[in-house]
């Protein structure tokens, strides 16, 4: 989807942040970002990218890779070291690791006294906890239901129970404070970013052209079957990195519906006069990527299947991280006025990175389960079966009114389990 971008005004200094931005996805998204700004932004424009990695080292690692992105793209555009181009991309590290609280606060308080607003925060930081492949299940599989296989795959294995590390780092372990378990997939795939957020809304509010966006990155995985609201931090669960990105499809997804407001409010504390931000969700399509602990002879074997899977016909094999952070990109430079345009035609909705009949990088609607494409019931009748998993039917109204009850559900879950654990912290700084 080809986006309009806004014209030279009195905003034209974009903020960004990616989290988890030294490898993989993430740093896709800065290369794809750094690409996109500077293809259709004039000299004008200026981007202050913002990446966050764990430590200091991969921080500068990273820094270095980046500008040596700017300097082939510059190269590439045949454009002079001194001309404008060079100063209209700032790059700025900090760390943070989500599976630490007084980390992500730590952050939110450096970010609030260095920025002047922020544009698009991109939730990117993450992992997997898989620990490896069901083989005879995966072989089964791949053999009788190919591409689906490999598209909506049940034969990843993971960690059960994994939790995070104590989060009173400053006290002995006879005085720590009490804490309830942290599941670490949970922490860092949806609630360390859930509390950065909460911890840096104002400058999410202080652009004077558009509100800020928040981009919630999910999976083609989000399966519903492996979410459930008793267990929301997925601690019992063996799919618990399925069931986080189906947290964040219901969180994202349900963020504009009445029943939740008196929880966004909370979540996103603003003055009256003030615009909250948006929030957006994307997948990334199937990219062969390291979140799977695979040797690195069956990584080809894995991306040899997904190129054939995209060269049968499957949308949604986009295999190069590159090209799976088409979505999220588009989100954070698409105008204001499109991203309006689109869900007052469609109804809010889930944006997939893919590939299109000529090969190349597109956005999607993504499907949802008890959302449908856009939350409306008998939008998604049309959609074209190879962009649907086989066991999801069109949206019906029981469906979409259990999918705001479960909506309003979870909102409240992770506003109770915000205010826990923002007291427990604020016992430690006493």
């Amino acid at each position: 989807m080809a986006g309009r971008h806004e014209e030279v005004g009195e905003d034209v200094h974009s903020y960004v942040l990616v989290t988890g931005a030294n490898g993989g996805l993430g740093y896709a998204i800065c290369c794809r970002l750094i690409d996109e700004f500077i293809r259709t932004r004039s000299s004008f424009h200026s981007l202050r990218l913002i990446i966050t990695t764990r430590d200091k080292t991969k921080s500068h690692d990273t820094i270095a890779r980046l500008k040596d992105h700017i300097f082939r793209t510059r190269k590439q555009h045949k454009v002079h070291e001194k001309t404008p181009l060079v100063a209209k991309i700032y790059l700025q590290a900090e760390q943070a690791d989500l599976c630490r609280l007084e980390s992500v606060q730590a952050l939110s308080r450096k970010l609030l006294h260095s920025l002047p607003k922020l544009d698009t925060i991109i939730l990117n930081a993450g992992h997997g906890g898989f620990t490896g492949l069901d083989w005879p299940l995966a072989i089964w599989s791949i053999l009788t239901n190919f591409p689906h296989s490999v598209t909506y795959p049940t034969y990843k294995t993971s960690d059960i129970g994994s939790t995070t590390a104590s989060q009173g780092s400053r006290f002995t372990s006879s005085d720590a404070p009490e804490e309830p378990p942290l599941g670490s997939i949970f922490c860092s795939n949806v609630f360390g970013h859930y509390m950065l957020v909460h911890g840096i809304v104002p400058l999410l509010s202080n652009s004077s052209a558009t509100p800020g966006r928040i981009v919630w990155i999910s999976s083609l995985e989000a399966y519903d079957s492996t979410f459930s609201l008793t267990d929301i931090q997925g601690l019992q669960s063996s799919s618990a990195y399925e069931s986080s990105k189906r947290l964040t499809d219901i969180l994202a997804l349900s963020s504009t519906l009445p029943t939740t407001q008196p929880f966004i409010r909370a979540f996103l504390p603003l003055p009256s006069d003030h615009r909250p931000p948006k929030q957006y969700v994307t997948q990334p399509g199937i990219c062969a990527t390291n979140i799977l602990p695979l040797h690195w002879l069956l990584m080809y074997v894995v991306a040899a299947a997904f190129y054939f899977a995209r060269l049968i016909g499957s949308p949604w094999h986009t295999v190069s991280a590159y090209a799976g952070a088409c979505a999220p990109v588009w989100l954070a430079l698409a105008s204001q006025e499109e991203l309006d345009e689109v869900e007052e035609k469609n109804g809010a909705g889930k944006w997939g990175s893919g590939v299109s009949s000529q090969r190349e990088d597109q956005v999607f609607r993504t499907e949802v389960q008890g959302w449908g494409i856009g939350g409306r019931v008998g939008d998604n009748v049309d959609l074209p079966k190879n962009r649907r998993p086989r066991e999801v039917v069109d949206l019906n109204e029981k469906a979409r009114e259990d999918f705001e009850v479960l909506g309003r559900e979870c909102w409240q879950s992770m506003e109770r389990l915000r205010e826990q654990w923002d007291n427990i912290l604020q016992n430690e700084d006493d």
